[in-house]
């Protein structure tokens, strides 16, 4: 007779069977932790970076600073060029330039090679600042006598920013150049060679031997006209005396000519850009809570939030405060529309009518997200993804803390069942391999009477 069942096979399948009810449960939470843990994880991100967008577009409240944004247009470019922020105020200003302000700049032509020793130098900067260049380390390849380039170094190392020095090359003839690490008068580069002492000295004191390349001078700007304005001088190309305008100067003008008309007025198409820029967020985080809520059905999946009322209640609040008036204007008024699923758009002509009428309206609506003075929709919004997204004692934070525990729980509750399985796998496989003795026993019998009977 032979064998007719695998005790392994039997085994596994009883073992199974025995747990497969708890398996089945823990298999289920397992998953449901899980989606919820990775749900959890996607909300963070969303909030996130719908907090990060509010921030990059909320106003600095007592700064002056509006969400209006505005454009400064210079009438001739190759003149001067400018942006501007919300702080500035339209307005037409006349600028002449009479000068830009230069880094110094002055080269030291056929320094000799002269032997390495002791000997110091000094740098000094007509602003006071100054340094001091120890050459008696300088010969870094010890072959006894100073070059130019290791007399660069030297003084590199030294500058810390102040100058910088090169050697170039130019016809044959090799020459230190020698240039101010900040522009303007106060850039102004002597050098004190009271230090050392032979030809190196004499060579840099030799006047013939010393080209200025580059004058250190301010810039000078008129607001008006040349000589009938009001002078500005000053060491960098970059003028910030206009509130809210930054003017960066590119060429100075011909005695004589006429200013260069520098307008300031509201930008509404970077304005709209920049509202849009809050409904693109604002309509990243409705879909992505679309998604973790959605009830699913037939062959959609059920969002991992889909019965969890509080982030419904997050998705409802803030779509209730989309709606809301703020400082007596809404979004609506600005040209947002809210569609049936919550997603917005804009109307950029409407935006343009409102702020024609009321300038302010961006800014009362929208408001600040600023600590100091949260105001408006995005001091609202703030406020709500703050308390979702605090790294100590937000919602999301409480909620991975719980469902963390819930996975260490399914784990060791895992590792029981595991070890059960495998007792009542051994339990099972001893007692199938004695029948399956037994049995080849009783057939050995069976064969044995056959044979006495044949």
């Amino acid at each position: 007779m032979a064998t007719s069942f695998d005790p392994n096979t039997m085994a596994s399948n009883l073992a199974t069977a025995y747990t497969q009810p708890t398996q089945t449960l823990l298999d289920a939470q397992s998953r449901s932790a899980q989606a919820t843990a990775t749900g959890l994880t996607k909300l963070q991100s969303a909030l996130s970076a719908f907090n990060s967008a509010l921030t990059a577009l909320s106003g600095k409240a007592g700064t002056g600073q509006t969400l209006a944004q505005y454009s400064a247009t210079p009438s001739d470019s190759t003149v001067l060029t400018a942006t501007a922020t919300g702080k500035a105020q339209p307005t037409s200003t006349p600028l002449f330039v009479e000068q830009l302000a230069t880094s110094h700049q002055v080269a030291f032509q056929d320094l000799p090679a002269v032997p390495a020793g002791p000997g110091s130098m000094s740098v000094q900067l007509a602003n006071g600042s100054g340094f001091n260049v120890d050459l008696a380390s300088a010969d870094s390849d010890g072959d006894g006598t100073l070059s130019q380039s290791e007399i660069a170094r030297a003084i590199n190392t030294a500058a810390n920013g102040q100058a910088t020095a090169m050697v170039v090359t130019v016809g044959g003839a090799t020459q230190l150049v020698l240039s101010a690490g900040v522009s303007g008068a106060g850039g102004q580069l002597t050098l004190d060679t009271s230090g050392l002492s032979g030809p190196l000295k004499t060579a840099l004191d030799d006047i013939t031997k010393r080209k200025e390349l580059v004058p250190a001078q301010d810039a000078v700007v008129w607001l008006g006209a040349q000589g009938a304005g009001v002078r500005l001088q000053q060491a960098s190309n970059t003028l910030t005396a206009i509130e809210g305008v930054t003017v960066t100067l590119k060429k100075a003008q011909a005695t004589g000519a006429a200013p260069v008309s520098l307008t300031v007025a509201r930008d509404d198409s970077a304005t709209s850009a920049k509202l849009q820029s809050f409904i693109d967020a604002y309509n990243t985080l409705e879909k992505t809570l679309d998604d973790l809520t959605a009830v699913g059905g037939g062959t959609a999946t059920a969002g991992a939030f889909a019965s969890d009322a509080g982030v419904r209640s997050l998705r409802d609040r803030l779509s209730t405060m989309l709606r809301a008036d703020y400082g007596g204007s809404n979004l609506r008024s600005l040209g947002v529309n809210i569609d049936r699923y919550g997603q917005l758009s804009l109307d950029s002509a409407k935006l343009t009518k409102t702020l024609s009428a009321k300038p302010t309206a961006l800014d009362d609506v929208l408001g600040s997200s600023a600590l100091s003075a949260p105001s408006g929709v995005l001091g609202a919004f703030d406020k709500l993804v703050d308390s979702w997204t605090d790294s100590a004692s937000g919602q999301i934070k409480t909620r991975q803390a719980t469902v963390q525990a819930q996975q260490k729980s399914i784990g060791a509750r895992q590792t029981r069942l595991d070890t059960q399985y495998s007792q009542a796998y051994e339990r099972y496989l001893k007692q199938f391999t004695q029948l399956q003795n037994l049995q080849s026993q009783l057939s050995d019998t069976g064969s044995l009477f056959d044979s006495i009977a044949a």
